[in-house]
């Protein structure tokens, strides 16, 4: 089959673009050439296409310009067997882990964003070079030090005069899109792995941006995390693994790869070199997010959603994918991140106690979780996860974090019979190990099987129909505490069910409960209260009213809606309340034990 080639130039990242070009022999007539709309791992279409300027397509010594046959997808006028060169730049500003990024500090992308696919050629072999000039090694924001490649791909590189190229080999396009790219200044360290046959296995974390992080800090930290993965599910889907990380001021996000993964963190979540023997709250966040994205190496990427497995690459990154099974695989995930901190002596047991009291006060102060099932968030994906609005939290939950109490509650049920959740995942490892192509795609019929095999099939039906088909109320209190977890429980009104911050213009509305005092006055998000009773608003005046006013007292509201003013009476009496809760436990939990 003969090889892609592709070609990104970027002597215009001073603009944020790269001049790409695909050359490749046609195997059929008038061949398509399409992109991706949304990239693994998240679950929104991003049309890609939109940053893609018009196609044209050279063969022999004629050039045409590419007929738009679809948003993603053009067609080229050929014969089969004709050798064709297609050429268009790619605007790439996003800072995201998703799409592209190039300026003068750094050249990142993933292929999704960046590589059309031939339609039919999808398998062939691929050849990328990366021309990279000297203007960009050169620049004087890299403080005189030199960038270099981050990659998982097998690469070289290759200096010239004026430029240097890197060359990049996938065996496929969906090897390719897995497989992101940086090229910066970075700091970092490698370290090994060790499987249960007691090979090592190479791990690299690569660090770019202004920061000052302690490495050897972060060295240890996450080498335990990834042992303890490695101890647990015996060995590993990959070769070696790269973790690529930006540090910021304020950005955050990660997403996984086939052996990589891809980060973007503030840089105050680093540790520091005063970081306590205890990590920070903040040093917490990252090393979840660290935690969290490489176990889906495993937990996506080689056990996944049936539905993520179709062959038809075309097919499968043209259009929504939809599957109910979402809560399995990030909110087990959600689950696992913290808890590995812990069982791999990266935190305290009170920390992950404090973790897992934010992830239950979350839930508790979700007003959808009473309207949505579980199964139905990771189905919505598409149309509401990545598109938040001011009514989110009263209309759905989150598969993140009500999957990562579904797993909770899962786990102690399953230690009830003398079983863990991590036994449940290692046996669908297995399972993937087990077939040619090293995947399993899971499906609510094959899982059930599966629990059926951990669990007496009534246990694991009511299990599943009450709080995962179903609206029940999470049985948290009960679980929790016949596992040793003291659990303290405070309630904290929400002035009369409004969630507000002070600014400089007024007191704006961030969020109304449904059913509530001020959503009963006609108030929204986004509204900017100025005054109650003819005195200004303020967040401290909203809580003083509401601890204040009787049922039958009305306030007197003038607030803007846009830029017109309007005036409300809101009904004093009862605000809405949210239950909190803090866990403590006096010795240690044996459901938190090393349970590998």
């Amino acid at each position: 089959m003969s090889k892609l080639h592709y070609t990104l130039d970027f002597q215009r990242f001073r603009e944020h673009l790269a001049d790409v070009s695909l050359t490749f022999t046609a195997h059929t007539d008038n061949p398509t050439v399409w992109l991706p709309t949304w990239i693994a791992g998240s679950y929104l279409i991003r049309e890609f296409a939109k940053n893609i300027t018009a196609l044209t397509a050279k063969i022999g010594d004629k050039t045409q310009r590419c007929k738009k046959i679809h948003k993603n997808a053009w067609q080229i006028l050929a014969k089969q067997g004709d050798i064709i060169t297609v050429n268009y730049e790619v605007y790439a500003y996003d800072l995201s882990v998703r799409t592209a990024y190039f300026d003068q500090t750094r050249l990142y992308g993933n292929f999704s964003a960046l590589a059309v696919a031939i339609l039919g050629q999808e398998n062939a072999p691929i050849l990328v070079e990366l021309i990279c000039p000297n203007a960009f090694l050169q620049s004087p924001y890299h403080d005189g030090f030199e960038p270099t490649l981050a990659t998982a791909l097998p690469d070289k590189m290759h200096q010239q005069r004026t430029q240097t190229i890197y060359q990049l080999t996938a065996n496929n396009y969906e090897e390719l899109t897995d497989s992101p790219f940086e090229i910066a200044v970075q700091d970092g360290f490698e370290f090994e792995v060790f499987n249960q046959y007691k090979q090592p296995i190479l791990h690299r974390f690569l660090l770019s941006g202004k920061h000052s992080a302690d490495l050897e800090r972060l060295h240890d930290d996450i080498a335990k995390i990834c042992q303890f993965y490695v101890d647990w599910l015996g060995d590993t889907p990959f070769d070696d693994y790269t973790f690529m990380t930006l540090a910021t001021g304020n950005d955050y996000g990660g997403l996984e790869h086939l052996s990589s993964t891809s980060l973007v963190t503030p840089r105050d979540d680093l540790p520091s070199y005063q970081e306590k023997a205890e990590p920070s709250d903040n040093y917490q966040t990252f090393l979840g997010l660290c935690s969290h994205e490489y176990f889906h190496a495993w937990w996506v990427k080689t056990v996944c959603p049936s539905a993520m497995e179709n062959p038809d690459l075309n097919q499968l990154f043209s259009r929504e994918t939809n599957t109910n099974l979402l809560w399995v695989f990030e909110g087990f995930t959600s689950y696992f991140d913290d808890f590995v901190l812990q069982a791999s002596g990266v935190i305290s047991q009170d920390s992950y106690l404090n973790l897992l009291a934010k992830q239950i006060n979350r839930y508790f102060q979700t007003q959808g979780r009473e309207l949505q099932t579980l199964a139905e968030s990771g189905y919505d994906a598409w149309l509401k996860l990545y598109r938040p609005d001011e009514n989110s939290a009263n209309a759905g939950v989150s598969y993140y974090n009500k999957g990562a109490l579904v797993a909770l509650c899962l786990d102690l049920t399953l230690k009830q019979h003398g079983k863990r959740l991590l036994n449940v995942v290692k046996h669908f490892y297995q399972l993937a190990k087990q077939n040619p192509s090293a995947k399993f795609g899971m499906t609510y019929e094959n899982l059930n099987s599966v629990m059926y095999e951990f669990l007496p099939k009534q246990v694991w039906d009511n299990f599943r129909e009450n709080y995962i088909d179903g609206l029940t109320e999470l049985p948290l209190y009960e679980l929790l505490s016949e596992n040793g977890v003291i659990i303290k429980q405070r309630f904290e009104n929400l002035a009369f069910g409004i969630k507000a911050i002070d600014e400089p213009y007024g007191l704006k509305i961030q969020r109304v409960l449904r059913n509530s005092q001020a959503s009963q006055a006609g108030l929204s998000a986004n509204d900017v209260l100025l005054a109650f009773d003819n005195i200004k608003a303020s967040e401290k005046m909203l809580k003083q009213l509401a601890l204040n006013q009787g049922e039958d007292d009305e306030i007197l509201c003038h607030f803007f809606r846009r830029d017109e003013l309007m005036q409300t009476c809101i009904q004093g009496g009862g605000s809405p309340r949210f239950e909190i809760w803090q866990l403590t436990a006096t010795e240690k939990l044996e459901f938190l034990a090393k349970c590998v």
